[in-house]
């Protein structure tokens, strides 16, 4: 594998930003791991960060690395702030940002696919928020999402977490707009037009996002979405997301996302 820190420049923020980027690599003589690299144009995993992190936090956290190396996988770390991936009411606009410019930026620098069937977004916390944000959001370029502990309730984090920074970021009013994820796997699920992505979702039986972890399974499940919904014992920490992310791989494997 190819480890690349980048630092680009976004016109949509107007801001110097800074992305970690993992590339397939073929190898035979890496002790412990095998790269493999079977495309010119790489399938690739947009990884998302949680409220308190940066782009560097897999990597430090994870053997995301490893995981990653004998799947051609590549994956692109980006570094968006306290933004809950959303054009913030006052602030940048991160959502107009990782939906649509990072994308771009990443394949005209990077040898990763554009299309639908190879991009994939996953993420733990916000960054589990952000995930499915896209996928539901953008399903003509998602075909897949993963959620770890996810904060799928903005309206629990904006009224009643953090009141005061949930104003800054997205304003006096959630429910029903494009940052609500209940509003927008519905508005998707009822327009026949266009695809659905597959959904993993996981959370842990202690953490505090559970029950709203457990309110938005029962929601995409009347919404007949196709969800593996998985929980076990577990708190807000790294050692499960370690192991879910892993799952989540295999999970790609298994639906036939990813060709081994």
């Amino acid at each position: 594998m190819a480890l690349i820190n980048c630092d680009f420049f976004s016109d949509t923020l107007s801001l110097s930003c800074s992305m970690t980027v993992i590339l397939p690599q073929e190898t035979k003589n890496q002790i412990g791991m095998k790269g493999t690299s079977k495309k010119k144009k790489h399938p690739v995993l947009y990884l998302l960060h949680g409220l308190s992190d940066d782009h560097t936090i897999w990597l430090r956290r994870t053997s995301i690395e490893r995981y990653v190396s004998s799947l051609g996988l590549a994956v692109v770390m980006p570094a968006v702030g306290r933004s809950f991936y959303t054009d913030m009411k006052h602030g940048l606009k991160y959502w107009s940002f990782i939906s649509s410019e990072l994308p771009e930026i990443a394949s005209s620098l990077f040898p990763v696919s554009d299309r639908r069937e190879d991009n994939f977004a996953a993420g733990l916390s916000m960054g589990g928020y952000g995930a499915f944000k896209l996928a539901l959001s953008c399903p003509e370029k998602f075909c897949a999402a993963a959620s770890l502990s996810g904060a799928l309730d903005v309206e629990y984090f904006a009224k009643k977490n953090s009141p005061g920074e949930g104003a800054e970021i997205f304003g006096n009013k959630i429910i029903g707009t494009e940052n609500d994820l209940f509003h927008l796997s519905e508005k998707l699920a009822s327009d026949k037009k266009r695809p659905r992505p597959i959904l993993f979702q996981w959370c842990g039986t202690e953490d505090f996002l559970y029950k709203d972890n457990l309110r938005f399974r029962s929601h995409l499940e009347k919404l007949k979405y196709d969800l593996h919904y998985d929980e076990g014992k577990g708190d807000h920490s790294w050692g499960y997301w370690d192991i879910q992310i892993q799952k989540v791989l295999e999970w790609l494997v298994k639906k036939g996302k990813l060709k081994v």
